[in-house]
Formats: structure tokens, C-alpha cells, sequence
């Protein structure tokens, strides 16, 4: 019987990268895992949770689950921190014994991120890819400390055809975006992000790689600010691509310009909150499925 999937397709990766969406469904149905998507997904609550407001979590936490919690199956993801928060930080927004604590620990307990999904799901290490570049990875604060995923992505990387994969000073340093981090504190967000560059660019790679949206438009900016002519990659991206894909200048422009415009927007509404994120910011009325109204088409 094959596997069938729910995707879980997260804000940042909706509003700004619907193109890994895409290709992480055409991935994993040419691995025989049928995609369903619930449609009346929203945000998942994280940035109210990371900024202590847990109230308003367990708010969008009910909401999510009540759209998962009806299907069966695993769900999966291309955002470690996204599945950081569903599998280990819903089951403490409920007391213990109560009917929602049950629901998000089942939940919890069948949600993965994509590349923890293809290798201790699925036992898939090779897809049969080609990427005849010189890759560097970087590893998401939340993918690596939060669900324990160190090796999986490298070593889909390694079993790529003709791709050379290149270490990273600092590796497992933070890129300095962490959600609103990067819009409370900018100057120390800065400083990481551009140590993160620099290494970036020392080691010689064409390509840097991460597994989240969010350390990928903060690396992105960077080097386009640095006029660098290493391209930031979401590994789903290295996974499924075509010969030219690395050679355009233009996504890597677009995703800086979109960092730019999220982190203005996101201080604006801090600011005008006091500081605050409540129900009705910009986080919450991120409604999930505005960029994948086409979804029936590429079916």
C-alpha cells in the first residue's frame, strides 16, 4: 500500500518559496507518496510562541490542529523549525491528560521534516539527482537542535550525482535570523548573518544550502549585499534541479528583496503593538494557501 502524506506547507515557505512546495510534492510523488493537502491550514503559531505569548500559540495551535488532526497519515514539511514547534512545543501548550494534549501529541508523534521524512521514513538516501556543483551546507538552528537532524540532509547531498560537497566554518552557527530575532535585535542579527557570509564564501562552494525559508532570505541577502555570486538553495531546490538552475541571478535578488520587505513590515507591526504580537498582526492573518490557489493545476 503506498504512503499518502499531508503537506504541511508553512507561511514563509507559502508567501515566498512556493516554488520548493511544488517540487517537494513532485519529489515525493515520483517516490510513489501520494500528496494531500488540507486547505484550511494556517500559521502554525510559532513566532507568538518563541516571543512568549502563549495565549495566542495555543490559539492557532487549536486551530491547526483541529485542520490536521482530521487526516491520517504522516505530515511533512520543508521548515525544521515548523516541525519544532508542532512536535515538541504543542503538547506544552495543553495540560497534561486532557483531550488536546492527546490530539497534539499524536500529531506531534507523525509530523516530519521533509528530508527526516525521505531518509528514517522512507530509508531514501538517493534520488537519483544530478547537480554537477561545488555545495556547502548550512544547518538550521531548529532542524539541527530542535528535532536532532544532523546527517540527513548531507547525506542526501552526498549521493547526488557529480556534486561536491565542501565543509563550512561554523556550520552549526546560527545565520542570526530566528524569526523576530532579526527584527528586535538587527544589529547582532547583522553581525551573525555576515560572519555567516564571510564563511560562506571562504569555503569556496558555488551553492550554500539550508533546509529553511528563513536562513535561506537572510544568507540570501547577505551575499547579494556582499555582490557575492554564491547562490543560496533550499536542498529540496538542489533535490529537483535542472542543468541551468544554479547560473540565475534573479531568485537570489528576489529572495533578498523579500527578506527586506518581511522585516520591514514585521517592525512596522511590532511597533505599532508595542512590541507585541497579538491575534490580528501580520503573523496570524498570514493566511496559508493564498500563493498555492493553482495547486489543482499541477496536479
Amino acid at each position: 500500500m503506498s504512503i499518502r502524506a499531508q503537506l504541511f506547507i508553512t507561511c514563509l515557505a507559502e508567501q515566498f518559496f512556493p516554488g520548493v512546495l511544488k517540487r517537494m510534492v513532485d519529489l515525493l510523488e515520483r517516490l510513489g507518496v501520494q500528496v494531500a493537502f488540507p486547505e484550511e491550514q494556517t500559521c502554525c503559531g510559532q513566532p507568538f510562541f518563541n516571543s512568549g505569548h502563549w495565549t495566542e500559540a495555543r490559539k492557532m495551535a487549536r486551530r491547526w490542529l483541529h485542520v490536521f488532526g482530521k487526516t491520517e497519515g504522516p505530515i511533512v514539511s520543508p521548515s525544521g523549525s515548523c516541525v519544532d514547534m508542532v512536535r515538541h512545543h504543542y503538547p506544552q501548550l495543553f495540560p497534561p491528560a486532557t483531550p488536546e494534549r492527546r490530539l497534539a501529541e499524536e500529531v506531534a508523534a507523525r509530523t516530519f521534516e521533509f528530508t527526516q521524512f525521505l531518509v528514517r521514513e522512507l530509508k531514501v538516501t538517493n534520488v537519483g539527482a544530478r547537480f554537477p556543483h561545488k555545495v556547502t551546507y548550512h544547518a538550521s538552528c531548529h532542524l539541527l537542535r530542535g528535532l536532532g537532524v544532523r546527517e540527513e540532509p548531507k547525506t542526501l547531498l552526498t549521493n547526488i550525482e557529480d556534486l561536491e560537497l565542501v565543509p563550512l566554518a561554523g556550520e552549526e552557527t546560527c545565520c542570526g535570523f530566528g524569526g523576530a530575532f532579526s527584527v528586535i535585535y538587527p544589529e547582532v542579527s547583522k553581525a551573525m548573518m555576515e560572519a555567516k557570509v564571510r564563511a560562506v564564501e571562504e569555503s569556496g562552494a558555488e551553492v550554500v544550502v539550508a533546509c529553511d525559508a528563513g536562513c535561506l532570505m537572510n544568507i540570501a541577502g547577505g551575499l547579494q549585499r556582499a555582490n557575492s555570486p554564491v547562490k543560496a538553495m533550499h536542498l529540496i531546490e538542489v533535490l529537483t534541479a535542472e542543468p541551468e538552475q544554479c547560473s540565475s541571478t534573479a531568485k537570489h535578488a528576489k529572495h533578498a528583496k523579500e527578506l527586506h520587505v518581511f522585516k520591514a513590515l514585521t517592525r512596522k507591526d511590532l511597533k505599532r503593538r508595542a512590541g507585541r504580537f497579538r491575534p490580528g498582526s501580520s503573523f496570524e492573518v498570514m493566511r496559508v494557501g493564498e500563493s498555492l490557489r493553482s495547486w489543482r493545476s499541477w496536479r
